[in-house]
């Protein structure tokens, strides 16, 4: 539960008539009668008609661009510490979209996975896969740790749920609020629910959720009926945040304060265009720099790792525009190349 002392304006507090008990706070993400919001202005995400007008007027004033040839997106072999790195090493490889195999403390920590061929409840229609996933399921080493930053299609897909909990049935999954029950039916046995700002201990890893400005839905019913969220992960003095699916709010500089300092923070960078409908939900590349100049005091320590492009497209921008856009921000904001990586699929660093 956040701690009201330093928590966003908005907080609501109730308490039973005639009761001495202290009060019972009600964060400004819990939506009233059930269900969650972006607690801060400006933070609602597009509506239905919004999505009708960007699909079926947008499109026809401005057609989307040419999809790059297949060479303008690589994929590179994965060398990843196995069956495990040293404790006293982070590892970082892209396995696609949001989904990295992240290697700290001695421990395998698996992001979003998703191994589908379509971000999509349907095989036949919906965004299909643009670049394979860069390590095959079976060729994973062992997962201790699953984290999950909400619900949407390019982000949890039902098939790799179903593949992990089989293939490592130890494996301890985190997950937002309200997302316990979808991955225990998909055969997940150990799995823990968080609210914003909460934290479990997992072997040597300590793992918090942290606020992200997004949104949940499967189907046209269930919409903000789950949480979403970020996830800062620690091992003593190492630590590494996975900003999920975020656009830019005004918390990622308490996340750097109370889960910092860190080693890596790993940023959307892409799905992004058109503006008027996604800015509240996806950051563009200037805005993930912000993010993570929030998140970083500045940013002249931790490494900037640009994930969220080119495997999937989503929206409108180029598939390779994000890395481009991300370079020239970078560069203008004068900030150190060498704390800059926007790795090719399958690509691994070591820290």
């Amino acid at each position: 539960m956040c701690r009201p002392a330093s928590a966003s304006p908005g907080y609501s507090w109730t308490t039973r008539p005639g009761s001495d008990a202290l009060p019972q706070v009600t964060p400004p993400h819990h939506r009233p009668g059930g269900g969650f919001r972006n607690p801060w202005l400006g933070a609602l995400p597009g509506r239905f008609s919004g999505l009708l007008r960007w699909l079926l007027v947008d499109r026809l004033v401005r057609p989307r661009s040419a999809d790059p040839p297949p060479s303008a997106v690589r994929v590179v072999a994965p060398t990843p510490g196995r069956p495990r790195a040293a404790p006293d090493v982070i590892t970082l490889t892209w396995v696609g979209h949001a989904t990295f195999l992240i290697q700290i403390g001695g421990r395998n920590v698996l992001t979003d996975p998703m191994w589908g061929s379509r971000a999509s409840p349907l095989a036949f229609v919906g965004p299909r896969r643009r670049v394979p996933p860069a390590m095959a399921l079976e060729h994973l080493p062992p997962i201790d740790v699953v984290l999950q930053s909400h619900n949407h299609y390019d982000h949890l897909d039902d098939g790799t749920v179903r593949a992990l909990a089989r293939a490592h049935p130890e494996a301890s999954w985190f997950v937002p609020l309200g997302l316990r029950d979808f991955v225990r039916a998909r055969g997940v046995r150990r799995v823990s629910e968080l609210d914003w700002w909460e934290h479990r201990e997992a072997g040597p890893l300590t793992i918090a959720s942290t606020p992200a400005q997004h949104f949940s839905a499967r189907g046209p019913g269930d919409r903000n009926r789950t949480l979403w969220c970020s996830w800062a992960i620690r091992a003593r003095a190492r630590a590494v945040y996975f900003g999920g699916d975020s656009g830019l709010h005004p918390e990622f500089s308490a996340i750097g304060v109370r889960e910092g300092p860190f080693d890596a923070a790993l940023l959307p960078i892409g799905a992004y265009e058109p503006r008027w409908f996604m800015r509240p939900v996806h950051m563009n590349p200037e805005e993930a720099i912000l993010a993570y100049r929030d998140l970083t005091d500045g940013g002249t320590a931790a490494l900037f790792v640009g994930m969220h492009w080119g495997t999937f497209r989503l929206t409108d921008e180029p598939l390779d525009e994000p890395p481009r856009r991300t370079q020239s921000a970078w560069a203008a904001a004068g900030l150190p190349s060498e704390r800059l990586w926007i790795p090719q699929h399958g690509e691994t660093r070591r820290l």
